[in-house]
């Protein structure tokens, strides 16, 4: 048996799977701003209590690496290393877009997830409906020309937590938004097929997936 503990810190959802042979048989998770330091490790000894299993049970760790909040990747790989150093396990590395993409099931058109980058800008990633790469990964700014070449093609999901900024843009007849978080729970066929094909991380070098470089804003003066 091949058992996966899957962690998603990318966005405000904190999210602990743990997957058998590429299915998921238990969740937790929350979504309540960014609380992934209080919740991560307490949601892990929870969901392996639940489900009977112990740390020396795991094949492997596997964690969505990105792109997202800096402070929620931070905290998600460093435990995901500190875990996977100490018991001599695998670590596997989901982008996040493509979790994203994985939750919804479509026979036709494309699927563009989308997290938020802050004003009007998301990271996004173009995928055909099995899920093929059409475009790759950009940090985007939105307006209402953004994917008219898709969809004037045919139908196009845009999945992920910035639909409703883009749902006042886009008008067009092929549009279809679903407002969505990444959950651990679609990334059990993807790290077991990873698994499968020794697709695994170097820990000591492995690093989030930022995408955008980090950006902090100077303090006003006290006047």
């Amino acid at each position: 048996m091949i058992y996966i503990l899957q962690i998603d810190t990318a966005t405000t959802n904190c999210s602990v799977a743990i997957s058998k042979n590429g299915k998921t048989i238990a969740l937790k998770e929350v979504s309540n701003g960014y609380s992934h330091a209080e919740n991560l490790h307490v949601f892990v000894e929870e969901i392996l209590k639940e489900s009977a299993l112990s740390f020396s049970d795991l094949s492997a760790i596997a964690v969505s690496k990105g792109p997202g909040s800096y402070t929620g990747l931070r905290i998600g790989v460093s435990a995901v290393k500190g875990w996977s150093f100490a018991l001599n396990i695998p670590l596997i590395a989901l982008e996040t877009l493509e979790v994203i993409a994985h939750q919804t099931d479509r026979n036709n058109g494309f699927v563009i997830p989308m997290i938020d980058a802050r004003r009007m800008e998301a990271y996004t990633r173009v995928y055909d409906y099995n899920y093929n790469e059409v475009r790759s990964i950009e940090a985007q700014v939105l307006d209402e020309d953004s994917f008219l070449s898709y969809l004037e093609k045919g139908e196009v999901v845009f999945i992920g937590n910035k639909t409703e900024k883009i749902q006042g843009l886009i008008k067009h007849e092929n549009a279809i938004f679903i407002d969505s978080l990444p959950s651990a729970k679609e990334m059990s066929s993807l790290s077991y097929e990873k698994y499968n094909n020794n697709d695994f991380e170097d820990v000591a070098y492995f690093e989030p997936y930022y995408l955008k470089d980090f950006l902090v804003t100077p303090e006003k003066k006290k006047i």
